[in-house]
């Protein structure tokens, strides 16, 4: 083997774990986000000093979909914890590698979410990290989590194998 092709070899390797890094960054961010809202129990509230009430109050006038913020204000507490626990499932999803495009395009829903509302009006555009978060998303939307997950794992599986040779011979 020439250097040129063990060169290449390791540049393939390093190409099939690619996002790895970014989906234990999403994933652990995701997960300490989620964890972080529900044991503060001062977000967990309606009224009051860093509270959720109190932060949809104050982004409601500025967020690019007010009707959103709204909703979220009937029940903010409610919102609170369902938008925690998504964070939880998605990073977790992220992390595991398990039904990674779905969890990816659910992080990716919070992360838009959170732009139209809670970072819209931030100026420049790129303070707000929350854009950032939805494009940091699209790439495990794309392409999933291939390698050192539970999908890959999941589609090498002798179900799986069996399951898709029946699908080849009824097609």
């Amino acid at each position: 083997m020439t250097r040129t092709d063990a060169l290449a070899g390791k540049r393939a390797q390093a190409a099939r774990y690619a996002l790895l890094p970014l989906r234990i960054f999403l994933g652990v961010t995701f997960v300490y986000a989620g964890l972080d809202k529900l044991t503060d129990s001062a977000f967990l509230s309606a009224t009051g000093n860093g509270s959720i009430g109190e932060l949809m109050r104050g982004v409601r006038d500025t967020s690019a979909i007010p009707a959103l913020v709204d909703l979220a204000l009937k029940a903010p507490v409610g919102f609170a914890v369902c938008l925690a626990i998504g964070e939880i499932l998605v990073g977790l999803g992220a992390l595991a590698g398990l039904l990674t495009r779905i969890a990816a395009t659910g992080g990716a829903l919070i992360s838009l979410s959170l732009w139209l509302t809670v970072s819209w009006a931030v100026t420049p555009y790129y303070y707000g990290n929350d854009l950032i978060y939805l494009m940091a998303w699209t790439p495990l939307i794309l392409a999933g989590a291939p390698y050192l997950s539970l999908d890959s794992l999941l589609r090498r599986s002798p179900d799986a194998s069996l399951t898709s040779r029946r699908s080849r011979r009824t097609a």
